[in-house]
């Protein structure tokens, strides 16, 4: 699996973490998502530059000239709920693209709240035989809701590529990844924090993104 990380190079996506990440900045729920939206806009930027294109003849009113076109048949998902805004920002990228919806959640299995299960129950989409699959979740913490996704949706058909993309992702995630995914899967993060706490979550990470986004959950 190859990962690009793409806080190895600076960019203005330096900015939007930074304000993910502050405290003051993230009583804003629109702000907050706005910045979601805008990391995925520029990651299927990155994205796209890896495709196969195909050259399309195009008329303007003064003549004809041929321009290289996505020539990928592409699948775009998303994990529900937390995913809704970074799947946004692909999408306006990919407008193009077949959409996919899928449910992974994390349900605590013990008492103190340090063992995490997964549990799906829900798959909106196309088939993935022979597309491109692009699975985009904001984070990627054990790893388990992400390799959830994956098997539900490449059951539908084997797909010819597979991208995955978060916000943020742990050195645990991607060796969860590793390990299942196909060798040939790029996985895109626009960080990679240091660990997790007792509770899974990601540090420093910035919290709950489904809760940031939208409001606390029950």
């Amino acid at each position: 699996m190859k990962v690009i990380n793409l806080s190895d190079q600076n960019s203005v996506i330096n900015l939007y973490m930074a304000e993910l990440r502050d405290k003051s900045y993230q009583k804003n729920r629109l702000l907050f998502r706005n910045n979601i939206i805008r990391i995925g806009e520029m990651m299927a930027f990155e994205l796209s530059k890896t495709l196969t294109y195909k050259p399309k003849t195009i008329t303007t009113p003064l003549g004809t000239i041929d321009i290289p076109l996505v020539k990928d048949d592409l699948l775009l998902t998303t994990v529900l709920r937390a995913g809704l805004p970074f799947h946004e920002g692909f999408l306006r990228v990919f407008d193009h693209a077949e959409n996919g919806f899928i449910s992974a959640f994390r349900m605590y299995t013990n008492r103190e709240h340090t063992e995490v299960g997964v549990h799906t129950e829900y798959l909106a989409a196309p088939s993935a035989k022979g597309k491109t699959l692009v699975i985009v979740d904001p984070m990627l913490a054990t790893g388990g809701s992400m390799v959830a996704a994956y098997e539900a949706l490449v059951a539908t058909g084997k797909p010819a590529k597979v991208h995955i993309a978060c916000v943020i992702g742990t050195p645990e995630g991607v060796d969860m990844l590793r390990n299942t995914v196909s060798d040939d899967t790029t996985l895109w993060c626009a960080a990679i924090d240091p660990g997790m706490n007792e509770q899974k979550y990601i540090v420093p990470g910035f919290g709950d993104c489904g809760d940031l986004c939208y409001g606390e959950k029950l």
